[in-house]
């Protein structure tokens, strides 16, 4: 792998076989890939100063290993992503778990058993849990909606208490809505756990977090005789996009285009710009080993901030006398701000807009999108590097 900043000047687009935009998973899976299963030689334009896109993760002033792009929690039920995964990093075992605030009480989220008894008291919580067990069975994911189907007054008293004060400040925060504009069949699913497993991803059969780093598995992943990475270029400087074809510096391009980002941006906007949320990140480092006791607390009913994440509790870092936290504040996305936009906004108008600016690269056989903002959905890390398989095994079959 050769990591340069900005283009040489004798940068030739006809020299590679193809070219990927974006250096975080989308785009350092379809490269590594296309290297090695075809022998490509793959050149990797990334705008940002550094590989892994928002998971890459740093060292701060204080020595704390932090995520620069918050937090990334390692988990999947896929076995294929979890095998190519392994194949550049160790894993440190790592089970992540999220508290709630509620009114300055922690409470396990997903709402469990113990949850109950912390919001309705021992003998309550404990009551209101053997009826959740006799109606649903152990080790249960219910949607309060269900909940509320039984036509139990108690049962409904476990629903409300979730919804106001697990699910609809938190939501509110989260997307910048009123009540009245949050959808109720999202407001139906909102789980309640009939358990004890306190685990925010019990389903997951691998988990962990890097042994060394999400950047250190990148640098791995992009360690490649015949993959060139060129940071601080912004691909929109470089193609463009015409009806049939698309052209690299200023001539049609032969090879394959894997493109990762968003795909109005690629366009102008010329049809209106996609709308997501941000994030605000404000971190601060305390000296103190410890803040809180697990990765991630909620602020469900109180602060305008969302959650507050502690990177020691994650990594398992050792570092005594000093641990960073970061809290996140969540808005609206401006294009072409320096913002990062994180959060598709899944709604009808949003994915009727999106579909016009993919249909006007689909008849391109050789020009292909994939990722979070190029497919505009939501995807966990390991989502991510699925639909990148599986793109790479087409482009493969084809070579």
């Amino acid at each position: 792998m050769a990591i340069e900043h900005g283009l040489p000047e004798a940068f030739s687009p006809d020299s590679y076989d193809a070219i990927i935009v974006g250096a975080g998973y989308a785009g350092a899976v379809c490269a590594r890939r296309l290297a090695e299963s075809c022998g490509f030689k793959v050149c990797v334009l990334e705008r940002r100063d550094h590989i892994a896109g928002n998971a890459y993760d740093c060292y701060d002033e204080a020595g704390v290993l932090i995520h620069q792009y918050g937090p990334h929690i390692y988990h999947t039920t896929n076995e294929r992503v979890h095998q190519f995964l392994s194949r550049f990093t160790e894993w440190t075992p790592y089970q992540h778990k999220v508290l709630a605030d509620i009114h300055g009480t922690l409470m396990p989220v997903p709402f469990n058993h113990t949850s109950l008894k912390l919001a309705f008291g021992d003998e309550k919580g404990e009551a209101l849990y053997q009826k959740l067990v006799m109606t649903f069975g152990e080790n249960k994911k219910v949607p309060i909606m269900e909940l509320r189907n039984q036509n139990d007054p108690e049962l409904t008293e476990v629903a409300d208490y979730v919804y106001e004060n697990v699910f609809l400040y938190y939501t509110m925060k989260q997307w910048g809505k009123t009540p009245d504009q949050i959808d109720p069949s999202i407001t139906g699913r909102v789980p309640v756990f009939v358990g004890d497993d306190d685990r925010y991803f019990p389903a997951a059969p691998y988990q962990g977090m890097p042994a060394v780093s999400y950047t250190d598995l990148f640098e791995h992943m992009l360690d490649h005789d015949l993959i060139s990475v060129f940071l601080g270029v912004d691909a929109r400087d470089l193609i463009t996009v015409g009806e049939s074809e698309a052209c690299v510096c200023g001539k049609p391009y032969g090879g394959e285009i894997v493109y990762t980002g968003p795909l109005d941006e690629l366009f102008g906007y010329d049809l209106g710009a996609l709308p997501y949320r941000t994030l605000d990140m404000v971190f601060e480092t305390l000296d103190v080993d410890r803040f809180q006791p697990v990765g991630t607390v909620n602020y469900t009913v109180s602060e305008d901030f969302t959650r507050i994440t502690e990177f020691k509790n994650m990594t398992g870092q050792v570092l005594p006398g000093k641990t960073t936290i970061m809290r996140e504040y969540s808005k609206a996305y401006e294009p072409d701000s320096g913002q990062t936009p994180y959060y598709v906004i899944n709604e009808p108008q949003n994915i009727e807009l999106y579909k016009r600016y993919r249909e006007r690269v689909a008849g391109m056989l050789s020009f292909h999108v994939v990722g979070r903002l190029a497919e505009y959905r939501y995807y966990d890390m390991d989502g991510v590097v699925a639909s990148a398989l599986e793109l790479t095994d087409e482009i493969i079959a084809q070579h």
